[in-house]
């Protein structure tokens, strides 16, 4: 057994928050994994002017405090997201709130944007020195009197620090959070955001949308119309779901949160394909939920996704994951005859 498959299994042994906890202070030792030869070169893609040497992306909620952005793109990623930060610190939602659900893949949790705020986090950031792309996941204080301008003040104060930004509405542990994917909600979070994008300096970086697996085909139109009325760059497709699919074995399935891992990936996809229908090329999307495999990765991908972030999948494969991701990709990408991801991207 590999000695990263060792460490993970050990770490499966731990509570899960523990043992999260324990691989962030690993990698902020330099005791990560490192993947520092090339991506095949079938892997690279752009999205949104984004230039990635491949598709896989660190999903946001590992590193909510930018601790280790060096260390994970070390791991291979061809992007990381770090966050969900919030403006103020904030402690989340009482321990426990991450479970293992280790018979369906899966992991609950309602962790409540729980995070050192933005001083910090951006202290964090002024450290990085690998190149690589970089995305910020921006949060609302749960006591926020004014969640939208929560979401202005983050993406203000990190201006210049990252190489993108992800507006998290769709965080199902924050109450009342996905009341801003509502129309009139989400009109005046997006003028908002238009209008603090004008005085920021150049250059220009996309800022993405966020949202939740649990939307009905409805109100994919809406969101996509917003979207590109106010200059929103992509959406990622998308956050844990509060719904539990039938057949789910796990005794702890009836936790309280967010759903994510295996269970996740039929209905995350069936959404994203919604959103690659409607957009028709208006808006790159960004495909999450569920992925474990190259097979994984490549159906989100012919389902309307240009790239692709993963997470939970991890704690159960560990980080050697991302090179048989690519390597299996890469190798699905030639066998069906496409010269690029960019090439797949909706070909289902």
């Amino acid at each position: 057994m590999r000695i990263q498959d060792t460490i993970t299994a050990a770490l499966r042994q731990l509570d899960p928050e523990t043992a999260h906890g324990l691989a962030l202070n690993g990698l902020a030792l330099g005791l990560g994994p490192k993947d520092n030869g090339p991506s095949d070169p079938i892997l690279a893609t752009e999205v949104a002017g984004l230039h990635l040497p491949n598709p896989i992306g660190l999903a946001a909620g590992f590193d909510k405090d930018g601790r280790v952005p060096d260390a994970l793109l070390a791991c291979g990623f061809g992007t990381v997201e770090l966050g969900g930060v919030t403006p103020r610190a904030q402690p989340g939602n009482p321990r426990p709130r991450l479970f293992r659900l280790s018979e369906d893949r899966a992991v609950i949790n309602r962790m409540g944007f729980n995070n050192q705020g933005l001083d910090a986090f951006a202290r964090n950031l002024l450290r990085r020195r690998r190149a690589g792309v970089v995305g910020v996941n921006l949060g609302a204080n749960k006591e926020s009197d004014d969640r939208t301008e929560d979401y202005v003040i983050g993406l203000k104060r990190l201006s210049g620090l990252a190489d993108y930004f992800a507006v998290n509405i769709s965080s199902p542990n924050t109450p009342g959070l996905r009341n801003l994917q509502s129309a009139d909600a989400l009109d005046d979070l997006l003028a908002r955001l238009a209008a603090a994008r004008v005085d920021l300096p150049a250059p220009r970086v996309p800022v993405f949308l966020k949202v939740a697996p649990d939307l009905v085909e409805a109100e994919i139109p809406i969101l996509v119309d917003a979207c590109v009325r106010y200059g929103i760059d992509g959406l990622i497709v998308s956050n844990t779901t509060l719904a539990r699919p039938e057949g789910l074995r796990s005794p702890l399935a009836g936790e309280t949160g967010g759903l994510s891992g295996a269970p996740l990936m039929a209905p995350s996809t069936r959404v994203l394909r919604w959103f690659h229908q409607v957009s028709a090329g208006r808006l790159p999307l960004i495909g999450v939920g569920g992925i474990a495999s190259g097979g994984d990765a490549y159906a989100k991908i012919r389902a309307g996704a240009s790239a692709v972030q993963l997470y939970s999948a991890m704690i159960y494969e560990g980080p050697g994951l991302i090179r048989r991701i690519k390597a299996n990709l890469a190798d699905r990408l030639r066998a069906d005859g496409f010269a690029s991801v960019a090439d797949a991207v909706g070909t289902e």
